[in-house]
């Protein structure tokens, strides 16, 4: 069957069972978007920026295990993705980017709307692709897919001259694609499993480090169920958070720079780390030679082998996918009649809960001013924590973090590698789209949302019934609360000056906004807002400009070296 490139572009994604592309269209991939136009299998989102374009399929990703796909042109278009596709990297979310080209014969001319796409993303892709035939096009889109999903997942660039999409090709999709160059390993080591089995044993103060690869890896239940069968400690990093259950009693809250008291100590001072999908990274540990002080056996579980001992020197490396890994631990440990020495596991829990006794998340709950805190509390009794949860970056996401308790994987969207502003209502789409009917609650500042604002637009074509929770302090929080600590308060450009009126925003774009000034009235407008099942809130809450996260450990210092409110 002859078909022309554009055509096999979109057969691919077919055969993929890809449902939502997220694109904005141009002259580089036109021939593929008439193709788009004449079928109804593969549905298209157009969004208004394509940087939303990455972030969206990215979100469509992390709220559903599916390989997220966008589409864009040339030139400006694979450039105003970059940061999307970064994003996507540095999570490990599996994506397929498919960019245009110009025509083969006008690569390295300098041509309208060229750029070096390629070379542009090269560090932060997965892998990428050049097609110049159109023979090679199928295989190639097969391939790309195959490794967006396996291994340490990640996004994948297919780039496509314009010319290529014009000529003709018999059309064949293999079932099944493998590639010399990338064999990842998935099956764990044996004999390093019984190894950590036995150190965990053992243990005289255990702990459970769990990360962002068994949300992605979908090993939530192996996990709780290890963790439960053991009886040990167990604490969720940011990208991690609701791979173990956060209302579980074992559970000690996220860890590092703005992780709990109990967890930072109870990381510090164990003897035993099962570490799993997890990285160790800056800010998780801080300083690693402070982490290095007290002596410690660590496991690490992880699909990537250079991951392993990468920032700090793991005693017993297992490199395989971790739900296979914690199943076998599971197994081994039932057929052991070994368990861990009751009277020692309990010593090390009340040592635990004395920590825990410093309440490190405390706040001001009789304040006349809305605290953030209070606001993400009540988002979460409302919605019984059954929400899908976005965030941009900076305080409101640490104050997602830490008081939206997540029971379930993949509940919790947010840019915690990259850190990228912008990405909270994007990613809420596409998380909307792939759970048409859930609650989706974008959790944001008054600068987060403004690198977004026109996907307003977007929502209302796709009526997406977001509801926007906008922590307005007239700051970028994060930001000026450095200044405040570490700046002599010199708050250098941290004041956002000039806001636009979000209600009135909000209702031009054809969605509600409601403005909240008083705490009382916190509790009444969430209700009202997730009442509207079929329309887009926004809900501007002006909360006190002077609030802080904490626990805070400032750069350059150790897991143990906090800053609590009631130290200032």
């Amino acid at each position: 069957m002859q078909l022309t490139g554009a055509e096999i572009v979109i057969r691919c994604l077919q055969e993929e069972g890809v449902e939502y592309v997220f694109g904005y269209p141009g002259g580089a991939v036109l021939n593929i978007y008439d193709e788009l136009f004449k079928q109804d299998k593969v549905k298209h989102v157009l969004v208004r920026h394509e940087q939303a374009a990455a972030h969206a399929a990215d979100g469509y990703s992390r709220s559903s295990n599916k390989v997220g796909v966008a589409l864009v042109t040339s030139g400006p278009g694979v450039t105003n993705a970059v940061t999307g596709i970064a994003t996507a990297y540095m999570d490990s979310i599996p994506m397929v980017v498919i960019t245009g080209q110009v025509p083969t014969h006008a690569i390295g001319q300098d041509a309208f709307q060229e750029c070096d796409t390629v070379g542009i993303t090269r560090p932060c892709v997965k892998h990428n692709f050049l097609v110049k035939d159109v023979n090679d096009l199928a295989l190639t889109i097969k391939k790309a897919f195959y490794l967006a999903a396996t291994g340490r997942p990640g996004p994948v660039l297919v780039d496509i001259p314009k010319d290529v999409t014009q000529a003709t090709a018999e059309f064949s999709y293999p079932k099944t694609v493998s590639m010399r160059s990338y064999s990842p390993v998935t099956k764990a080591h044996s004999g390093q499993i019984k190894k950590a089995v036995s150190l965990l044993l053992e243990a005289k103060r255990p702990m459970v480090y769990a990360g962002g690869g068994v949300v992605l890896n979908d090993a939530a239940a192996q996990l709780t169920r290890l963790v439960r069968l053991l009886g040990f400690p167990c604490t969720n990093t940011l990208m991690g958070l609701g791979g173990f259950p956060g209302t579980d009693p074992q559970f000690t809250g996220m860890p590092g720079m703005h992780g709990t008291y109990e967890s930072n100590m109870a990381m510090q001072h164990c003897d035993v780390l099962l570490a799993v999908g997890a990285r160790f990274d800056d800010r998780v540990i801080g300083n690693p030679a402070h982490f290095a002080r007290n002596e410690r056996k660590i496991i690490h579980v992880d699909i990537d082998p250079s991951s392993i001992s990468k920032r700090v020197k793991v005693d017993v490396p297992i490199v395989g996918y971790v739900g296979d890994v914690l199943d076998e631990m599971v197994k081994i440990i039932e057929s052991s009649p070994s368990r861990p020495d009751p009277a020692t596991l309990k010593a090390w829990w009340g040592e635990i809960k004395e920590w825990q006794r410093k309440d490190c998340l405390k706040y001001d709950t009789k304040s006349k001013l809305i605290k953030p805190q209070f606001v993400v509390q009540k988002l979460y009794e409302l919605t019984k924590g059954d929400a899908f949860i976005t965030s941009d970056v900076g305080q409101h996401q640490m104050w997602a973090a830490q008081y939206y308790k997540f029971d379930k994987p993949r509940r919790w969207i947010n840019s915690g590698g990259l850190g990228t502003m912008g990405f909270g209502l994007p990613s809420a789409m596409g998380t909307q789209l792939v759970n048409p009917g859930a609650t989706v609650a974008c959790i944001t500042g008054e600068a987060s949302i403004q690198m977004s604002i026109h996907e307003l637009s977007t929502c209302r074509q796709y009526r997406l019934p977001i509801k926007i929770v906008n922590l307005n302090n007239r700051y970028m929080g994060m930001v000026r609360q450095w200044q405040e600590f570490f700046y002599g308060n010199r708050y250098s450009e941290s004041y956002v000056d000039a806001l636009p009126d979000f209600v009135k925003l909000a209702e031009a774009y054809g969605h509600v906004g409601m403005k909240i000034e008083k705490p009382g009235d916190v509790e009444g407008a969430l209700k009202e807002a997730l009442k509207q099942t079929e329309r887009l809130v926004f809900l501007d809450f002006i909360t006190d400009h002077k609030e802080n996260v904490f626990p805070m450990v400032p750069g350059g210092k150790g897991l143990t070296e906090m800053i609590l409110a009631e130290e200032l």
